[in-house]
């Protein structure tokens, strides 16, 4: 009994391998491994961008995810019809390869809320009086403020709503050697006071391609 314990305390702290990379366009990539810290699994986001039905983004990225967010699901919508979402899954052995996320349905049904919206390629801030009707579990007004550091170095911004899955989660950093991706969201139920959290997305990529500011 006494063997077996220790087997399991070795195996609890080991820390996994996890392979890092990143692709535009395509929802698999491979890379090399990296060591996580021990509270991580390897993880996969994959993020579609859609405007009026119709996908032109498609990112995917594999690197340490935090176990907390492992399986999540959440959407971001903003001006123009354009839909932003994304799915995260883990596995947890060394540099193995967590299955293709599942990304939320569509939900076109009204929830009674309403937030800004506004986009920008050129700060991190954005400010308007236009607004937009959120959408099934968008219950949330959010501001999304995304560094970009690397081969694409940029700073973009966006308002719209949002689910409160990705306003809930705490910061996070990923990237590879060469990119490195921070995105901060500042959220707002309508009723209660404003809050921060940080989460993984491909939104400078976005903006990016849209050419907006």
């Amino acid at each position: 009994m006494h063997a077996i314990n220790c087997r399991i305390v070795a195996f609890s702290g080991h820390a996994l391998s996890c392979v890092q990379c990143v692709s535009l366009g395509m929802n698999f990539c491979n890379g090399l491994g990296a060591s996580c810290p021990s509270d991580h699994m390897c993880g996969a986001t994959y993020v579609e961008t859609t405007g009026n039905g119709t996908v032109f983004s498609r990112n995917y990225m594999r690197y340490c995810v935090p176990t907390k967010e492992c399986n999540l699901q959440g959407s971001l919508s903003i001006i123009n019809n354009i839909v932003h979402r994304l799915g995260t899954t883990c596995c947890e052995t060394d540099n193995c390869t967590p299955t293709l996320p599942i990304l939320p349905s569509a939900n076109t049904r009204l929830n009674g809320l309403v937030c800004s919206t506004c986009v920008t390629s050129a700060s991190k801030w954005c400010h308007t009086t236009a607004t937009m009707k959120c959408t099934g579990n968008e219950n949330m007004c959010a501001l999304q403020s995304t560094t970009n550091e690397g081969n694409v170095s940029m700073a973009s911004a966006l308002r719209g709503c949002a689910t409160k899955s990705l306003c809930d989660l705490g910061r996070q950093t990923a990237g590879t050697a060469v990119q490195k991706i921070d995105v901060k969201y500042t959220c707002s139920s309508g009723t209660a006071g404003l809050y921060s959290g940080l989460t993984l997305s491909f939104i400078a990529i976005l903006i990016n391609g849209l050419g907006q500011s």
